[in-house]
């Protein structure tokens, strides 16, 4: 006679995304990359020569955990993390954020402040971080005065 278990049907009412944890090859570049662009405070640090890491966040929410133990750039043709968003309030937020990367000498993906697709108002800027994890900042509406470098394909998804 074969026993089945009964499988939860229940899923979780609540359920958000906690924080993201990325594999970094230089932590101290990472962490003012980090700070500087989106102005994450340090909320935990290892720095344990073979275990270095930091938990950054803001407002005492942990947000990004970065973690040196890569040893190579992010490679975007294997399985794992397409891209990291961030949401602002207005465009003029991601602005700012564009002149903070443009002043690093950031690598960006399209050129400027564009729409997550045609005829629609949210967009951003879509950039990598020193160790090539895409990366976009983007608000919810105020991008709709530029092209959508993708047409009606998502914008965030074939970069």
């Amino acid at each position: 006679m074969t026993t089945t278990t009964a499988v939860p049907t229940a899923v979780p009412t609540a359920l958000k995304t906690g924080h993201i944890g990325l594999n970094v090859t230089d932590l101290d570049r990472s962490l003012a990359f980090y700070q500087r662009v989106l102005g994450f405070d340090v909320q935990a640090q290892g720095t344990e020569a073979d275990r270095r890491w930091a938990f950054l966040g803001r407002d005492g929410k942990l947000l990004v955990t970065l973690w040196q133990q890569a040893d190579g750039e992010f490679a975007t043709g294997q399985a794992g993390l397409h891209h990291l968003s961030f949401q602002v309030e207005t465009i003029e937020e991601v602005q700012g954020v564009q002149a903070v990367l443009e002043e690093l000498g950031a690598g960006f993906l399209y050129d400027g402040v564009v729409p997550h697709g045609e005829g629609v108002s949210s967009g951003g800027i879509f950039f990598t971080d020193p160790d090539g994890i895409r990366l976009e900042v983007y608000a919810p509406s105020g991008a709709d005065s530029a092209p959508a470098p993708s047409g009606a394909a998502p914008t965030c998804g074939f970069f």
